[in-house]
């Protein structure tokens, strides 16, 4: 089973992608846990994509397809990967050159009022790596890691000044992108409204019709 889960920013692929990857014993490629860690270790790829992630911009093609080249693996779901048509054409290369083929790209949808409010409520613990939502899930004590006692912080990219053109930009780009995929019939848009548990009967539903 060959899957991309894509969608914007805060719209909960990560979540999703976990239940699917456990459940069908599919590889999860996050890109952003790539990128994050990358720059944590501070790679020569990590580096270079820093300063775009900092501005809240993408990271370019040719970075995420050298990222995503490095761990790929049969059997998996691609989380929010591919970003923009130059990286679905890698990616098909990728795989045709590994004889495989996409079962089929997922694509999340929700307002953007809604994602405003996820991506910017998010705050994270730094030694833990815990997260924690203002609105969906705080921490017991208000700026403080139930786990460590650490102070939250909240990322740059999840800053409102950030995130407000970070979403603008996605949805410029994904309009090419999700033509693409739809002219070569893989693509299925599921609502991301409500509870993960919601979602989830969602994608439940849509990969038994596959």
């Amino acid at each position: 089973m060959y899957y991309c889960l894509m969608g914007p920013p805060g719209v909960g692929k990560g979540t999703q992608a976990v239940f699917l990857s456990e459940k069908y014993g599919l590889e999860h490629i996050s890109t952003g846990n790539l990128l994050r860690e990358a720059v944590r270790q501070k790679t020569k790829l990590g580096l270079q994509a820093q300063n775009y992630m900092n501005q809240g911009l993408l990271v370019p093609d040719n970075l995420m397809i050298a990222l995503v080249e490095e761990v790929f693996q049969k059997g998996f779901i691609l989380d929010g990967f591919p970003r923009t048509v130059p990286q679905a054409e890698a990616l098909d290369s990728l795989v045709k050159r590994k004889g495989l083929a996409l079962d089929q790209v997922i694509l999340l949808t929700l307002d953007e009022e809604e994602l405003v409010k996820r991506l910017t409520g998010r705050r994270v613990a730094p030694k833990s790596g815990r997260v924690y939502h203002l609105y969906f899930s705080p921490p017991k004590k208000e700026g403080v890691c139930d786990e460590t006692g650490e102070p939250l912080i909240q990322r740059e990219d999840d800053k409102l000044e950030i995130v407000r053109p970070r979403l603008q930009r996605y949805f410029v780009e994904q309009s090419p992108l999700t033509a693409y995929y739809k002219e070569k019939g893989l693509i299925r848009e599921i609502s991301a409204e409500g509870s993960p548990e919601e979602v989830r009967q969602r994608l439940e539903e849509c990969l038994k019709k596959n």
